[in-house]
C-alpha cells in the first residue's frame, strides 16, 4: 500500500462511516479548506480479507514484487530494470522480444495475450495482447533466440464486471503454456492481471468472478505448486475506500429561458485536472452526495464545475440536486481508483489530499495481528517510531508503518472522538 506523505492517520475513539468522519473533519474546520480524502483504511482490510478468501490461489501482486508488466518499454528503461535486478517482464510482439534479447538477454520473459475485453470500463486488448497464433510464433521465435519464457499474463480490461472473459482467458493461457512447455520452457507463472470491480455496490460482481476463476484454475490448472498465479488488483482494493470532500468556492444563478425555472452553476475546489481526472480517463460518472444539512426536496437543473480557467473543466454538465451555497460541502464515494495517481496542480491549484483513518478497536486488532513482528522490530531497533514524514511511500511487507504509542510525542496520529 502507498501511504502519502505529510498526510496523517487519524485513529478514532468510536468507528465512523467516511460521511461521519468528513462531517466532524469539517466542523473542526474554521476557516475555507482544501479539498481531502477521507480513506478508510478498514475498508481496504476488509477487501483483502474478502480476496484471500474468495480466491486463496491468486496472490495480490504489487510493486514490491516487481513485475514490469509494461509490454511496449523504452529501451533506457530496460536497461535500467537490468541494473537493478528487475528479471521479469511482459512482451507481446516480436520487435519487443528481440529489443529485450539485445538489452537484457537474461530476463525471464512473461507473454501476453489479448482477450476479450470488451464489458470492461476500459479496454486494453486494443492496444495490447498477442492473439493466439501469434503467441505461438513468439514462443517458437524466442525458443529459436535462446531467451526465457517463464509464463503468461493477461488483463481482461479495467472494471471488468463479467466472469466470461476472466475464464476463456485462462483457458487461453494454459493451451499457450502448454506449447511453451512442449518447446521445452519451464512456464511457470501466471499472471491473471487487475480491473477486478472494487466500487461499493460491486461486491455480487466480484464474488461471481472469483467463483468462475477459483472453477477455471482448478480445470486447466490443478493445485501442484507448479505454476505461481497472481493478479494485479489496484482497482478493487482502494476504489471505495476513498470518499472526497469538496466545497462550492463560487455559484452562479441562472434562468432557464425555454422553462423560466432557476438553475445554478457550482464551482467547487477540485476538477477535472485534479482528483476529478477520472471523468476524463476513467470513464466513471460522480455522483455528489449531500451533508444533511444540505439535503431538501426541493431539486435544481444544475452543472457542477472544477476550479480552474479551463472550460474543460466540468465534473457534470447537467444534474438535478438541492440548492446549495457558498462555503457547502459536497461528498463523492468511490473514488479511490485513478483519482490522485494522475492528478495535477495545474494553474496551482491543489488536489485532494488522502488523510487515513481508522477506529481504535480496528487499529487494536491490527496490531495483536502484527504484536510478534512488531517485539522483533522493537527488540532490533530499540523503538520504532516512523511518522509519515519518515515514512517511504513503499512500505515494505515485514514491517509495521507506524506505530502508536500514546506516550510518543511525535507521531504523526491524531485521535479524535
Amino acid at each position: 500500500m502507498h501511504l502519502a506523505k505529510d498526510s496523517p492517520i487519524v485513529v478514532t475513539k468510536t468507528q465512523y462511516t467516511a460521511e461521519e468522519f468528513i462531517q466532524r473533519k469539517i466542523e473542526l474546520l474554521k476557516d475555507d479548506a482544501e479539498p481531502f480524502f477521507a480513506v478508510d483504511l478498514e475498508d481496504i482490510c476488509h477487501k483483502h480479507i474478502k480476496w484471500i478468501t474468495l480466491m486463496p490461489r491468486v496472490t495480490p501482486h504489487y510493486a514490491d514484487r516487481i513485475v514490469y508488466a509494461n509490454p511496449c518499454k523504452q529501451s533506457s528503461y530496460i536497461r535500467y530494470a537490468k541494473e537493478v535486478g528487475v528479471e521479469t517482464m511482459t512482451f507481446d510482439n516480436e520487435q519487443e522480444l528481440m529489443k529485450i534479447k539485445d538489452i537484457y538477454p537474461n530476463a525471464k520473459l512473461v507473454l501476453r495475450i489479448v482477450t476479450d475485453d470488451s464489458n470492461a470500463v476500459c479496454r486494453f486488448s486494443m492496444k495490447f495482447g498477442a492473439d493466439m497464433n501469434t503467441a505461438r510464433t513468439l514462443l517458437e521465435k524466442a525458443r529459436q533466440n535462446d531467451l526465457d519464457i517463464v509464463g503468461v499474463s493477461f488483463h481482461c480490461g479495467s472494471g471488468q464486471m463479467t466472469s466470461k472473459a476472466f475464464v476463456d482467458a485462462i483457458q487461453n493461457a494454459r493451451a499457450i503454456m502448454n506449447y511453451g512447455m512442449k518447446l521445452g520452457f519451464t512456464m511457470n507463472l501466471l499472471d491473471i492481471g487487475g480491473g477486478f470491480p472494487g466500487n461499493t455496490g460491486t461486491e455480487n460482481h466480484f464474488s461471481d468472478i472469483a467463483i468462475a476463476v477459483n472453477q477455471a484454475l482448478e480445470k486447466h490448472f490443478p493445485n501442484d505448486g507448479s505454476v505461481r498465479v497472481i493478479a494485479e488488483p489496484g482497482r478493487y482494493y482502494v476504489a471505495s475506500a476513498y470518499t472526497l470532500a469538496t466545497s462550492v468556492i463560487a455559484l452562479r444563478d441562472m434562468v432557464d429561458t425555454e422553462t423560466g425555472a432557476m438553475k445554478y452553476m457550482y464551482y467547487i475546489n477540485d476538477g477535472v485536472y485534479g482528483s476529478f481526472n477520472c471523468v476524463l480517463y476513467d470513464h466513471y460518472v460522480p455522483e455528489p452526495k449531500f451533508l444533511v444539512d444540505n439535503q431538501s426536496n426541493e431539486k435544481f437543473t444544475s452543472s457542477i464545475w472544477g476550479p480552474t480557467c479551463d472550460g474543460l473543466d466540468c465534473i457534470h454538465t447537467s444534474i438535478k440536486m438541492p440548492k446549495l451555497n457558498i462555503g457547502d460541502w459536497m461528498l463523492w464515494k468511490n473514488m479511490g481508483a485513478y483519482t490522485i495517481s494522475a492528478a495535477v496542480e495545474f494553474n496551482g491549484l491543489p488536489f485532494g489530499k488522502p488523510l487515513y483513518f481508522m477506529s481504535k478497536h480496528f487499529w487494536d486488532s491490527v496490531k495483536d495481528a502484527f504484536l510478534p513482528k512488531l517485539k522483533k522490530y522493537q527488540y532490533e531497533t530499540q523503538l520504532v517510531r516512523l511518522n509519515i514524514n519518515e515514512c517511504s511511500n513503499e512500505v515494505e511487507d515485514d514491517m509495521i508503518p507506524w506505530l502508536l504509542e500514546d506516550s510518543v510525542e511525535d507521531t504523526a496520529v491524531l485521535t479524535i472522538q
